[in-house]
């Protein structure tokens, strides 16, 4: 397991990339006071080191008219058989997210519908008939108060392990 080192230039760099991730390098530069190469190698680095996994576009889901947004709490009747089960839940393209948790049940999904009658057909007729789950209970989101990426601070001496 390779351990990284994140400096404050580099904590810099990423709390520039969380709010804008096409944020040009040299811009960055500017605000950092290194060169636009300097960056580059930089971002090149945490990407190597498994710090920055990716960017992305994100996309509003009411804007393609998903507009039920629903956590989905699913008990397993075996909880060594999580695996097969996120296997299945990867194969449905409304669930968006998916944890093992601690607690009552054992896997949180978040999941986007078109409205409550696609949300129960995705429920009844897909996640319900995955083996191995034994039940569900789902909570439909009223509103999404806060959405943003992890949050990027000064702290000190902070060394990241990748699982690579």
């Amino acid at each position: 397991m390779a351990t990284y080192h994140i400096d404050q230039t580099d904590q810099k760099i990423l709390s520039f990339l969380v709010k804008n991730a096409r944020m040009p390098f040299l811009e960055i530069a500017r605000e950092c006071g290194v060169s636009g190469a300097a960056i580059h190698q930089r971002v090149k680095r945490l990407e190597a080191n498994g710090v920055i996994t990716g960017s992305r576009l994100l996309v509003k889901p009411q804007a393609l008219g998903l507009n039920v947004c629903a956590f989905i709490s699913i008990s397993l009747s075996e909880a060594n058989k999580y695996p097969e089960v996120v296997a299945n839940l990867k194969k449905i393209p409304e669930i968006v997210e998916c944890h093992f948790v601690t607690g009552k049940y054992g896997i949180l999904a978040k999941a986007y519908c078109l409205d409550n009658d696609h949300l129960m057909e995705i429920l009844l007729n897909t996640i319900q008939k995955i083996p191995y789950i034994q039940s569900t209970e789902t909570m439909i989101s009223l509103d999404e108060a806060i959405e943003r990426q992890v949050w990027v601070k000064d702290f000190k001496n902070v060394s990241y392990s990748s699982r690579q």
